[in-house]
């Protein structure tokens, strides 16, 4: 039997497990199949996916994500606002911005910290979209967007009457996605607020995705529909996100621990 210690965080309600493999030993560990296990929320520890610190010639850390089916992300928004907030509490550091090496590039959260220097969230500079142009699927005109991982974005009157699971399934699962992709349904309030429902590829719908806000975002400046920093309300909570002058996209959001634990295998 193994024990393998983890931290359960989640980003406004998108739930990771953390796995620290400078602790834990993961070498020659089947890790699709340790996410399928520790992500069933009936039999196992239940999340969306797994987190997994590894030490980095790149940067200061190496984040790996594992999607609840077993597939890897390229990079996940609020995953990575937990991993800057386990990494800088565990770890003890000073520096508030944390480079962060990733499937999509070399990737800086920064702590946001109280008085008493507590994390109270995390701003992340999400590097530059890539705008790849529009495909109509399912009589539905969706804007692709890719933050690193890539985004199917759709404008809608009324979120109400999207059918999700329907909806997200065959579009993450349509063959103009070679890899999948990500679906975001969005209804925008104002000119600096907008409400979106997610599908995750490998995951399902979600409270929240940090890169589908972001993607969502740029879709939407470059229609005309809202200003370059929003508030995006998400099921789980509210994100911040702007589409700075430099091109990049920053995103601040909260990140919480809900407990740890030891899983045994």
């Amino acid at each position: 039997m193994t024990n393998l210690a983890f931290t359960k965080m989640h980003g406004l309600g998108n739930d990771f497990i953390l796995l620290d493999s400078r602790k834990e030993t993961l070498d020659g560990v089947d890790l699709k199949q340790l996410a399928l296990a520790l992500c069933d929320r009936h039999f196992g520890v239940g999340a969306d996916g797994i987190l997994i610190v590894w030490p980095s010639t790149k940067a200061h850390y190496r984040m790996q994500v594992i999607n609840s089916d077993g597939s890897e992300a390229e990079m996940c928004g609020n995953g990575i606002r937990c991993f800057a907030k386990y990494v800088y509490e565990t770890d003890k550091l000073t520096e508030e911005v944390i480079s962060v090496e990733t499937q999509a590039g070399i990737i800086l959260p920064a702590v946001i910290l109280n008085a008493e220097k507590k994390v109270i969230g995390v701003e992340v500079d999400m590097g530059e979209p890539r705008e790849l142009g529009q495909v109509t699927l399912q009589g539905i005109n969706f804007h692709k967007i890719s933050m690193g991982n890539p985004h199917a974005i759709t404008f809608v009157d009324d979120l109400v009457g999207v059918n999700l699971e329907e909806m997200g399934t065959k579009i993450e699962n349509d063959s103009h996605f070679p890899d999948r992709t990500n679906v975001e349904f969005v209804k925008i309030l104002n000119p600096k607020e907008f409400e979106i429902l997610v599908w995750e590829r490998g995951v399902g719908e979600t409270l929240a995705c940090g890169t589908g806000a972001c993607a969502s975002v740029v879709a939407a400046v470059l229609g005309g529909q809202i200003e370059r920093r929003v508030v995006a309300h998400l099921p789980g909570g509210k994100l911040d996100i702007e589409w700075a002058g430099d091109n990049h996209v920053l995103m601040r959001g909260p990140a919480e621990t809900v407990f740890s634990g030891v899983y045994s295998t």
